[in-house]
């Protein structure tokens, strides 16, 4: 409490010091209840509210302090209640202080000063009692300080304000983030740090401050000050919070006071840098994300996902932990795993770093790996490395992003059901993927080496030798239940009319649209409005056959439309743009990224040809039809050109159909043979037997340390355009060429 009213403009400084702020000052006696009107008292700008706020349309309330004037009334402060209050609740102002009472009049909160209390109001000068800014939850605000021995806690989720997983804590000098054994206060061991601790309390931080300048740092004995993150766009004009949000991450934000800006809360800053893989690797507790799920990171923003098998505990809580879709234990079977009730599924890039009770090895291949897990009935998913193979138990913790395979079991029948079972991740668990090196790719110093090996792969489809008959689950019932049907008018009114053109495809044109649709929302519509006969195959071609597919490497089909004359599709949205303009970006994909994005467009390709019902072929497969998603995925799109095929036939006949250059040569034979033709491929095939395949990557340092790996890709790439059709390799044998599994004869 303080003793007397402040101006607004230095109140704003001060926003939510204490829970009792009006244009006036709150007389003793004052109340609030607990009703659905959200009662408060207001601040005199307006721009912030003290009372009684609903959660999620139910009986239950916060009492807190919170952004008046934004459509989401961002909460800043709460009372430190064990649970929210019920209906009827009511907070006074006495003489002792503020006091909250349940609807039977029991006591659940207090703030009770020393002193006596005359009013509440906001004062720029005098003393006042007590301020909630000795009392933060998990936010501080600008000219706010938190002292040695100051913590902030998380909510637990998003709606949810219970005290959550994390804490940040500034002691002995240092700043420093823990999680904690929920629901207990259990404190591990930190996953950020600041290091500003010293034993001189001169070189030692004592203040964390958020300057009246936005500015957010710790301020050392000496008055020099260490910056968490740079303050590059301070603005009046905006509202600025710091955050330690119910992910672990604390992050600090801005919202725009006028249209000119952007008016929602946009990340400024925060630590640590990736919460994913900076968490520590700790015996006990679940990691960033709940048990059995794994974290992904990009930029300020963190997501949480089930592994191939699993699903959310909680579907409204993405960060609450997986369960197994089935029972994952050795069961009556004494010990052994029958092969033919399970498959496997491969996640690249993955690694649960506890839970190991087997490690096999060294020398282990990716093959050996994946039948050790399924043999054992112990075994939930393997991870592979190269050269080591760990076996795993549940639960699973600490899953993240690392360079590693897993290989995961999951039972035939957990699925059957559903067929090709959709998980919010778009992890497939149809059938297993095998793991291929797509080389189109790899080659980044050259365009044109990289239209030729953007061919290989589709040279590949039409190989002499017969595809293997596989057990898949793709079935018609997918497309039929997953699909939404929209209609023309929904979809002129989500693009806007038809406004912001993403690109032009076969037959039609894309644009951007907004669409509520489960938890996506920009969605990319492709009009088809080349309404031949050719266009009406292309229509029923699409939403035929990839309604009945699923692979987190395609581009996902949302719906359609079949409106009298109007065709349309609905597709997830690539924030990323096409592979076209990744390749040749500023700054270019390395090595590595390049070996990434092929190695996964490579998977989709193989889930198309050989792990559905009804094999496709994509036949235009180009840098424009692939799509890079927000965590640089890539997706193949286009499946205008695809056409289905049966199983165990290796080759098609149709008309000549895809994009010169990324098909067969033999489609283009009876095409004038004026142009100059095979140059690019010639040129290859010299470097390679010259020995100068350096040309083929500008000698790009880290592809030239591979070098061994690169010239098998390239013999791998030649074997695979070979002119006569009888000669080059199926997918599955270029597959084991690119691992090593086969050694790859010198191509003639």
């Amino acid at each position: 409490m303080v003793s007397s009213a402040i101006p607004p403009l230095f109140f704003l400084s001060f926003l939510a010091f204490l829970p009792l702020f009006a244009a006036s000052n709150v007389t003793l006696g004052s109340s609030l209840s607990a009703t659905a009107d959200n009662p408060s008292w207001v601040s005199p700008s307006g721009d912030f509210a003290f009372g009684f706020r609903q959660l999620n349309n139910t009986n239950t309330f916060l009492l807190a302090i919170w952004y008046a004037q934004i459509p989401d009334q961002t909460i800043v402060w709460h009372a430190n209640t064990t649970n929210p209050v019920q209906t009827g609740s009511n907070i006074k102002l006495t003489a002792n202080g503020l006091t909250l009472n349940d609807p039977n009049g029991l006591i659940i909160w207090t703030a009770q000063p020393k002193a006596t209390v005359n009013y509440g109001a906001m004062l720029d000068t005098g003393v006042y009692v007590w301020q909630s800014f000795d009392y933060p939850t998990d936010t501080i605000l600008p000219t706010q300080i938190l002292p040695l021995g100051g913590m902030l806690y998380s909510k637990l989720s998003q709606t949810n304000y219970t005290k959550g997983r994390f804490e940040l804590h500034f002691m002995n000098g240092s700043l420093q983030l823990n999680p904690v054994a929920w629901p207990t206060e259990n404190k591990y061991d930190f996953y950020y740090n600041s290091q500003t601790a010293n034993s001189n309390s001169f070189l030692s931080g004592y203040q964390l401050v958020f300057n009246q300048s936005t500015d957010i740092y710790i301020l050392f004995g000496n008055g020099s000050t260490f910056k968490l993150w740079p303050n590059n766009f301070p603005n009046s004009d905006n509202y600025y919070r710091t955050t330690l949000d119910f992910d672990g991450v604390f992050r600090g934000y801005a919202y725009a006071t006028t249209s000119a800006g952007i008016q929602s809360w946009s990340p400024v800053g925060h630590i640590p840098e990736n919460i994913c893989s900076d968490l520590k690797v700790l015996f006990m507790g679940s990691g960033a994300c709940g048990y059995n799920s794994y974290c992904t990171a990009n930029g300020a923003a963190t997501s949480c996902h089930c592994p191939p098998g699993f699903s959310l505990i909680d579907p409204n809580n993405e960060y609450g932990g997986c369960a197994p879709d089935f029972p994952q234990d050795c069961g009556v079977d004494n010990g052994t795993s029958n092969p033919e009730d399970y498959f496997m599924t491969q996640v690249q890039d993955l690694n649960f770093p506890n839970g190991d009770y087997d490690m096999l090895g060294p020398y282990y291949n990716q093959t050996q790996c994946e039948q050790a897990c399924m043999q054992d009935c112990n075994c939930v998913v393997a991870i592979f490395n190269g050269e080591f193979c760990w076996k795993k138990r549940l639960p699973l913790s600490n899953g993240r992003q690392e360079f590693a395979l897993a290989f995961f079991k999951v039972r035939k029948d957990s699925v059957a059901t559903s067929t090709c079972k959709k998980d919010e991740n778009v992890f497939s668990t149809c059938k297993k993927d095998k793991n291929v090196f797509w080389l189109s790719f790899l080659f980044g110093g050259s365009g044109l080496f990289n239209i030729l090996l953007l061919g290989v792969i589709s040279l590949t489809f039409f190989s002499r030798h017969q595809r293997k008959s596989r057990n898949t689950i793709c079935h018609t019932s997918v497309f039929e239940a997953n699909l939404h049907v929209f209609t023309f008018e929904e979809l002129k009114i989500a693009t806007d009319g038809f406004k912001e053109e993403l690109g032009s495809g076969s037959f039609g044109v894309v644009y951007k649209g907004v669409i509520k649709y489960g938890s996506k929302t920009q969605v990319a519509v492709k009009k088809l409005d080349k309404l031949s006969q050719g266009g009406e195959r292309e229509f029923k071609a699409e939403v035929t056959a990839i309604g009945k597919t699923h692979h987190k490497n395609l581009v996902q089909l949302l719906g359609y439309c079949n409106e009298g004359p109007q065709r349309l599709l609905v597709y997830e949205f690539m924030s990323n743009g096409s592979l076209a303009n990744f390749l040749f970006g500023i700054p270019r994909p390395d090595w590595f990224q390049r070996v990434r994005v092929a190695l996964g467009i490579a998977r989709g390709l193989v889930y198309l040809h050989e792990e559905c019902s009804t094999p496709l072929i994509h036949c235009d497969i180009k840098p424009q039809n692939i799509l890079i998603d927000d965590l640089v995925i890539p997706r193949i799109s286009d499946f205008g050109l695809a056409k289905s095929l049966l199983y165990n036939q290796t080759r098609t006949q149709t008309g000549i159909r895809g994009t010169r250059g990324y098909v067969a040569p033999e489609w283009f034979k009876n095409e004038s043979e004026d142009e100059e033709k095979a140059i690019l491929v010639d040129w290859a095939y010299d470097c390679f037997k010259e020995g100068s395949i350096d040309a083929l990557v500008d000698n790009d340092d880290a592809a030239m340390n591979d070098i061994e790996t690169l010239r098998r890709w390239v013999m791998t790439a030649i074997w695979c355009i070979q002119e006569d059709p009888l000669q080059r390799p199926t997918m599955s044998m270029v597959i084991q060429m690119l691992e090593g599994y086969v050694e790859v004869p010198i191509p003639s």
